[in-house]
């Protein structure tokens, strides 16, 4: 069986994440997760702590803990077997191992819906800007629990990495993704409709890795290596980004070992990383333009 990770961060882009944290670059221009919670310097952001005690007061009692530990650990479960999902290749039908992959996530979807989790993060938690994902990523490398969470569901060192570089890299793109309850007057469509932002997140990576299994299998004749290799990388990139966000909603319902900005930190990265991997899958998976297909066999 191949290994499949998710793509290493290029050196540009290591550098752009040493620069937004005020660290310098290695002379090989490789940084890491270690490497940077080594040097990264906390910093006091009372209203990071503020919106994460917010979160911890509105959904106190809401939680369910059982069904939070059982469907992180089945997402794990599924970030485990994402390896044999790619030897398969080209699914055999509409509905198969993606289908399959995304089902603890809709199951953990449904109880944060259930119980108005995301209507409590767009209540208390503030638009993307740049200032807000330089302390999130800051908070992010700081959270000793979940770096360690991460390397037990099978992210290596370049992988986390290059979450992080998902979070940091990408503030002008994520600026995009407003709060429904932000969003202006005077646009073209009913904002009532529109769901909270990280419920958005969420729901959009699990409908894209849900319709793969369609869309790779009614497309076979165009579908290449490289596409199915990047259809499971920007996978295991957005059940990374789900299973920060579950981790956190563990904690919250648990032991409380995050901090309250770590909190604000996780579930802003979670649903970052989810926004950045399904607009890359979209690109690179499902717009397949002539250069990338496979050759047809009339030319």
């Amino acid at each position: 069986m191949v290994e499949y990770t998710i793509p290493d961060a290029t050196s540009t882009e290591h550098r752009d994440l040493a620069t937004t944290l005020g660290v310098d670059a290695p002379e090989s221009g490789d940084v890491t997760w270690d490497l940077l919670a080594g040097q990264v310097e906390p910093r006091t952001d009372s209203a990071f702590g503020s919106r994460g005690e917010a979160i911890r007061t509105d959904l106190a009692g809401r939680l369910d803990r059982d069904v939070l530990e059982r469907e992180r650990e089945n997402i794990a479960d599924e970030i485990g077997r994402l390896p044999a999902v790619r030897d398969v290749g080209v699914p055999d039908g509409p509905d198969g191992l993606y289908t399959t992959v995304s089902e603890p996530g809709w199951r953990l979807y449904d109880h944060l819906l259930e119980i108005g989790f995301f209507q409590s993060l767009d209540e208390n938690l503030p638009r993307f800007t740049a200032d807000q994902i330089e302390t999130t990523t800051r908070e992010l490398i700081l959270a000793d629990p979940l770096s360690s969470a991460l390397d037990d569901v099978g992210f290596d060192e370049s992988e986390k990495t290059a979450l992080l570089t998902a979070v940091a890299n990408n503030d002008e793109r994520l600026a995009r993704w407003v709060p429904s309850n932000q969003i202006p007057d005077g646009v073209e469509f009913e904002t009532e409709t529109v769901p909270p932002l990280h419920q958005r997140a969420m729901g959009g990576a699990l409908l894209w890795i849900h319709g793969l299994d369609r869309h790779l299998w009614q497309n076979e004749v165009m579908i290449t290596d490289a596409i199915l290799d990047d259809a499971v990388r920007y996978v295991k990139a957005m059940l990374g980004g789900l299973f920060v966000s579950a981790t956190a909603a563990c904690d919250l319902a648990g032991d409380g070992r995050f901090t309250d900005e770590q909190l604000t930190a996780a579930f802003t990265a979670g649903a970052a990383v989810q926004i950045v991997s399904q607009e890359d899958l979209l690109h690179d998976v499902f717009y397949i333009t002539d250069d990338m297909r496979a050759p047809s066999e009339l030319r």
